[in-house]
């Protein structure tokens, strides 16, 4: 299932999506192998210029939620996670 079609696609939109499809992360099942840290830290890797909140959107786009409804404790969570 391409990342558009994702059942919380209105975390990954247009923009967010082509990122993504460069650095070889086209579907579902490639977001669920890498998770959201690594499709994060590859896309910062690609030159690109991500915010935090593309980290977020990952996130929630594979809990199936909108991003703006990840706990403070799973937002801290991430952040630490690309800080490494």
């Amino acid at each position: 299932m391409p990342i558009s079609e994702i059942a919380c696609s209105r975390n990954l939109g247009p923009k967010s999506e082509a990122w993504l499809n460069a650095v070889g992360v086209f579907t579902r099942d490639d977001l669920e192998r890498v998770g959201a840290v690594v499709a994060f830290k590859l896309v910062q890797q690609h030159d690109f210029a991500p915010s935090i909140n593309l980290l977020y959107a990952i996130e929630g786009a594979l809990r199936d939620i909108h991003w703006t409804d990840l706990s403070p404790e799973v937002r801290d969570r991430l952040r630490a996670a690309v800080a490494d």
